[in-house]
């Protein structure tokens, strides 16, 4: 039997281990750290439990499809539930709005808080779904770097639509021509960040992201975000896939441009494909010292970061939701501190994440467990220190105001995750969670592909590579490495 390395055990490494076993291969995964999961990974602390990383579900039938593919019914393994309320949005101006599963349910709350006739509301979500259905078989479930892509039956929707997609305006600027409320412009623009992007620099292709929260919907699985990467990892298991914990690689073995495995720091293994979940930038700096690196992709600008505080709260919020948002007063300022000054916004954007709101025991009875975010730079040498330090008065402070409260007085435990921490737990490069940044229309075209021409039997996955970061996208790009790997039984 023909066998598999993989390199890391973050949610593409693991979606690529079943694939692959379910192909036929004979696959081990090497991870690092001391457990699976990458940013996907939990901890408790003093009786409240986290998850560290992605905190919105969506396209769940993603993880349904791997379920399936090893013929297993996905309920015996993982559940979850569609959310009645997706997120509780707060605004500088005193407004408050619900956003509601329904399309129509949505409409009518933006027009009765905003005052935007809910019909337009409507007509720009279809216009999402436009989009999507337009784009996504072709840009997201497929390689952009192979012709049969666009021998694809699938171009031809994708062609025609090419005026609709938004490719010469930017997200914000196609926002703002949709609507004149500033509030409105300001939620549509916030799904830039769900790929580390700038909406007053990336594509308005982007506006495809919010039919996947608005139209499809957002889901909480039954135990928290880390029952994702739980069950599949049971699920690999009993496919016969192999975890080696604690043990980094260090080099990808090539000979004639060929992959034959990898080195460890405890042994050599060899392989007839390998297939790297970590960061593509020290993929290559770190594993391929003897293959010229693509300079051009490795340099692309990165996406932000995370700036996250994990904070045990001695108290109940009614007002709130499991998804919570806090805008800040200039959003564009906001932007310009990540991007182009590469600190914090005096005045950030404040998501609050609290699962205890749907699983109870993640929190002491009458408390809460908060996930606290703010979009940052990646890391390029800043005193984190201090921009933590910082940022955490500057939330505490907006919180407190606007939730009527001492919130310092309410946090009995805390944690921090900043983008050094980041880099060096998961060798995300430079703390950047999403890889490069979508911030030019040439983007999608410009990361790296899934494969290598230089190395035969070398695959990619994971967030720095395409089609990009996020939980559906890291799972897609494992697809599309299975798609692209050779059956094992062929000759």
């Amino acid at each position: 039997m023909k066998k598999a390395a993989i390199i890391g055990a973050g949610i593409g490494g693991i979606a690529s281990a079943i694939r692959l076993a379910v192909k036929g291969y004979n696959v081990t995964v090497f991870e690092a750290s001391a457990t699976y999961g990458g940013k996907m990974k939990e901890f408790v602390q003093d009786g409240y439990r986290f998850d560290t990383g992605p905190s919105l579900f969506t396209m769940p039938q993603l993880v349904d499809e791997l379920f399936s593919l090893a013929g297993k019914n996905p309920h015996d393994y993982f559940r979850y539930q569609r959310l009645n309320i997706i997120t509780q949005y707060f605004f500088t101006d005193g407004t408050r709005l619900t956003a509601y599963r329904e399309p129509e349910k949505f409409a009518a709350e933006v027009e009765e808080k905003l005052g935007v006739p809910a019909a337009r509301v409507k007509e720009y979500l279809a216009k999402s779904a436009q989009i999507y259905e337009a784009t996504a078989a072709t840009f997201l479930h497929k390689s952009l770097h192979k012709v049969s892509t666009y021998l694809s039956p699938d171009i031809l929707k994708t062609l025609p639509a090419l005026p609709a997609l938004g490719l010469t305006t930017t997200m914000h600027a196609a926002n703002a021509q949709a609507f004149s409320d500033t509030r409105l412009v300001q939620l549509l623009d916030r799904f830039a960040t769900y790929n580390g992007s700038d909406p007053y620099q990336a594509p308005a292709t982007l506006n495809l992201i919010p039919h996947l929260e608005h139209n499809i919907g957002a889901f909480y699985p039954e135990g928290g975000i880390y029952a994702i990467a739980q069950s599949l990892v049971k699920l690999a298991e009993e496919l016969g896939v192999r975890f080696k914990y604690n043990l980094p690689v260090t080099e990808i073995i090539t000979e004639n441009h060929k992959v034959t495995g990898v080195r460890t720091t405890a042994e050599v293994f060899y392989a007839d494909l390998v297939v790297s979940n970590m960061d593509v930038v020290p993929t290559y700096r770190r594993l391929l010292p003897q293959i010229k690196a693509p300079e051009k992709t490795l340099q692309q600008p990165r996406s932000s970061s995370a700036l996250i505080y994990y904070w045990g709260i001695r108290h109940s919020f009614p007002e709130l939701h499991l998804h919570n948002i806090f805008f800040s007063q200039d959003y564009q300022q906001e932007f310009r501190h990540i991007f182009q000054e590469k600190n914090i916004s005096p005045d950030p954007t404040v998501y609050v994440n609290i699962t205890s709101k749907y699983t109870p025991t993640d929190a002491p009875p009458g408390c809460e467990n908060w996930f606290v975010m703010v979009n940052v730079p990646h890391n390029a040498g800043q005193d984190w220190q201090n921009l933590i330090r910082v940022a955490r008065e500057t939330i505490i402070q907006k919180l407190s105001k606007v939730l009527a409260v001492d919130l310092s007085s309410l946090i009995v435990t805390e944690r921090v995750w900043d983008p050094v921490g980041i880099e060096a737990d998961t060798s995300s490069f430079a703390g950047a969670l999403y890889g490069s940044s979508s911030n030019n229309r040439m983007a999608a075209f410009l990361r790296h592909p899934n494969f290598t021409s230089k190395v035969k039997g070398l695959y990619f996955c994971g967030g720095s590579v395409h089609p990009g970061g996020g939980i559906p996208l890291c799972l897609l790009s494992a697809k599309i490495v299975s798609d692209l790997a050779p059956n094992p039984n062929s000759a």
